[in-house]
């Protein structure tokens, strides 16, 4: 199964992020917007997860949480990967404490590797949440500018979420687990499920996840 572990922001915040970018939809025919019900932070994508491993990559990740106090966000800005000249992803990005949120995504990672997931090179974390891809260079620079001054009101991140991707012509993500910061994980034995243990899914859209840092991988 095809996973990754991310941020979910709240409702309110989404609400103001797709007010701002609403009278933009029609003017960008080189840029395919991802519906509102994928968007997400990727922290750490894990790709194809055997599912022999899934267990002890839940211990781990819930061992990663608990490490790390929640922290206060707000979306800020917009840009592209690899450029604005030359977008492929364009994101908005996020105002806050960069420093703890870097080594939450790190010990995401590292979560995934000791559990067994085979995760490739590490790449620089890069926080934000993808609004829209092309399949060719698109200049964005106008739009970017247009979007620079937008700050949305500040939310808690308080949880972190392990979700699965289901490709296909419409791309469908489901969170099978997530994890509060700042509390004590469970013992081995133990397992705590989100929403009574039932998973919750998300959005369809036509397009996969992108790593950390716009790469080709998955996330956004």
């Amino acid at each position: 199964m095809r996973l990754f572990a991310a941020l979910l922001p709240p409702p309110a915040s989404l609400d103001e992020l797709a007010g701002a970018i609403e009278p933009h939809l029609g003017g960008w025919p080189g840029l395919r917007w991802l519906p509102r019900e994928n968007w997400h932070v990727t922290l750490a994508f894990y790709g194809e997860v055997p599912e022999q491993v899934l267990p002890g990559l839940r211990v781990r990740l819930a061992r990663a949480a608990s490490r790390y106090e929640p922290m206060t966000f707000a979306f800020a800005g917009t840009g592209a990967f690899p450029s604005a000249r030359r977008g492929r992803v364009f994101w908005c990005g996020l105002s806050g404490p960069r420093d703890p949120l870097s080594r939450l995504a790190d010990s995401l990672a590292a979560a995934g590797r000791r559990a067994g997931v085979q995760m490739g090179e590490p790449k620089r974390f890069r926080p934000h949440l993808t609004l829209a891809r092309a399949r060719a260079d698109v200049d964005v620079r106008e739009l970017v500018a247009v979007l620079d001054a937008f700050a949305g009101t500040p939310w808690e991140v308080t949880e972190i979420h392990l979700v699965r991707s289901h490709l296909g012509a419409h791309v469908r993500y489901e969170t099978l687990e997530s994890w509060p910061l700042g509390r004590r994980a469970p013992g081995p034995g133990a397992r705590r499920d989100r929403g009574g243990g039932r998973s919750r899914e998300r959005g369809s859209g036509g397009s996969g996840e992108r790593g950390s840092g716009g790469s080709t991988a998955e996330g956004g």
